[in-house]
């Protein structure tokens, strides 16, 4: 009885937050599975048109489509591998005790604190071929032979952007696995100092295993994040076909195009791709973490 009376009570907190899901992320995702499947142009006021899974097959077709793609899963990879590699250093670190830990932590922090639209205009004037400071420093400390445009070149704007996104978001992976890392007992590394084993040895046996669930939580919510990436690419490059990402494209197909049902069926696409994803994160890593 003292069970029944707890679930209820624990249903009756819960449903008006799933009742504002509902109707706050609820109905806008169904309306667009919806027009996914009709042919709506915005820009003329016609009755949409039921075309089934038109949109679906023209999105396998489109290059433009594919392009994007391939820059977003780029991105993702690279960002996700070298903020996880630097974020953990850095965690390693802030996490041994040194006079002036806690002014370090919290200056690590400046770069994720300012907004990313921010820090995009910022990196953007400072990587400028002709007054940014990033050119001026290269060249006087003898780094770089000439200016150079980073921003104007194809093969060095995606690199910028990277690098620009890992300066910005390295500090959240840090963050993350500083508190995977002060959840280890200190214990384990006295027990083991013992044997005599190095800190490396220390790091692989202990440290690294014990670390995955927090590592795993960190790299999933930052790869979901890089999946749908806009900002920062898109205050850097605009819609560049060489940096495009799969929200970018989809910003220009409803915008600028006002095509709202292949829109729409982007828009899907790009869900399908962060569940995929998720799906396979759950199947892999999930039981780890839940333990």
């Amino acid at each position: 009885m003292l069970t029944l009376r707890r679930t209820r009570l624990a249903w009756a907190l819960v449903l008006p937050t799933l009742l504002v899901v509902l109707l706050v992320a609820g109905y806008p995702l169904a309306q667009v599975f919806y027009w996914s499947f009709y042919k709506v142009d915005i820009a003329f006021v016609e009755k949409p048109k039921f075309i089934g899974f038109e949109n679906y097959l023209y999105l396998l077709r489109d290059p433009e489509f594919r392009l994007a793609l391939w820059n977003t899963l780029r991105f993702t990879v690279v960002s996700v591998g070298l903020e996880t590699l630097l974020g953990l250093a850095i965690a390693l670190v802030i996490h041994s005790n040194f006079r002036g830990r806690g002014l370090v932590r919290t200056a690590i922090l400046i770069p994720w604190a300012i907004p990313t639209v921010v820090s995009a205009q910022m990196w953007k004037w400072m990587l400028n071929d002709v007054y940014g400071v990033v050119n001026v420093l290269g060249v006087k400390l003898g780094l770089l032979s000439q200016k150079m445009a980073f921003l104007a070149r194809p093969d060095l704007l995606l690199p910028s952007i990277i690098a620009v996104d890992v300066w910005k978001t390295t500090p959240f992976m840090a963050l993350l696995l500083l508190a995977g890392l002060q959840l280890i007992p200190e214990e384990l590394y006295e027990a083991a100092s013992i044997d005599g084993p190095s800190r490396w040895q220390q790091f692989w046996t202990i440290t690294l295993p014990l670390l995955t669930p927090a590592l795993a939580v960190a790299l999933i919510f930052r790869t979901l994040d890089a999946l749908r990436v806009f900002d920062v690419i898109f205050v850097m490059a605009g819609v560049n076909p060489s940096t495009k990402s799969l929200a970018i494209y989809n910003r220009q197909t409803l915008i600028d195009f006002q095509d709202l049902g292949y829109g729409s069926a982007v828009s899907v696409a790009i869900l399908l791709l962060i569940f995929a994803f998720v799906l396979l994160y759950v199947r892999s890593v999930g039981k780890e973490v839940m333990r």
